[in-house]
């Protein structure tokens, strides 16, 4: 597997949103498997993100809420296991869909979950006002994306704390296309003056390279929102281009 070779003065890179099997109906690869093949391409750590109730959750509607979370939860602990025991940090979120708009979740738990079932039928707006009480974050994942399932784009002011304006779905080293998306998304992030992220939404384990790298290690998932809504020095890459917390490119990606 090819390495990804980092810029001196970042050492430290994160994927920022990514699915497994366990979680997501759409992955085909299990916390495991995608967990090594991080490790493998010279990432320091993981944020598992798989799609939540009304998303393409892999878990059967008719559980309990207290047993749908339980099974959401074990591509994540998965991974954790296996991130323990050999040197890679797995954090844990998830994806939020309503009607085909989706939203990126960073620092709540899945007891915090468990703890507040009015979460599974929050507007957008509710969503937002329960995760930034719980000391959260809310990324506006790939805006401007259009697909089968996304019936129309919508923009939600107010309601997110950045924006994910680099997707190495849309674009990197293997397709080369749609890139139309990130710089669409990127010029959003810029008029609403939000912070940026940037993600793969790797749902297997051959991977694109996107995500995010820092110049010290993430000890959580708040120390990682704190570096994106304070706008602290990091990098985004698409695994084609390095980019800065701006949305400018600076050089393309070295591969090892």
């Amino acid at each position: 597997m090819s390495r990804i070779l980092l810029p001196e003065e970042y050492p430290y890179f994160y994927e920022t949103h990514m699915h497994t099997a366990q979680g997501s109906a759409c992955a085909s690869s299990t916390g495991a498997e995608i967990a090594r093949a991080y490790k493998e391409a010279g990432y320091t750590g993981i944020i598992i993100t798989d799609h939540n109730w009304y998303g393409n959750t892999a878990i059967r509607e008719s559980l309990s809420w207290a047993e749908w979370i339980r099974q959401f939860t074990r591509g994540y602990e998965e991974a954790a296991a296996w991130g323990e025991q050999n040197g890679l940090s797995v954090f844990w979120g998830y994806e939020a869909c309503y009607e085909g708009n989706e939203f990126l979740i960073y620092g709540l738990s899945p007891e915090f979950l468990k703890e507040h079932p009015q979460l599974k039928d929050a507007t957008v707006k509710e969503q937002y006002e329960i995760v930034k009480q719980a000391g959260g974050m809310v990324v506006h994942a790939h805006p401007y994306r259009e697909a089968s399932y996304i019936p129309k784009v919508r923009f939600f002011p107010g309601l997110a704390d950045a924006v994910e304006v680099i997707n190495a779905g849309h674009y990197n080293r293997f397709t080369q296309k749609n890139q139309i998306y990130n710089v669409k998304a990127i010029d959003y992030a810029k008029e609403q003056q939000l912070p940026m992220t940037a993600g793969s939404d790797m749902h297997c384990d051959k991977l694109f390279g996107g995500g995010m790298a820092f110049t010290e290690k993430l000890t959580d998932l708040q120390h990682f929102c704190r570096k994106v809504l304070e706008e602290e020095d990091y990098l985004l890459t698409d695994g084609v281009f390095w980019y800065t917390k701006q949305g400018e490119p600076i050089h393309m990606v070295n591969w090892d």
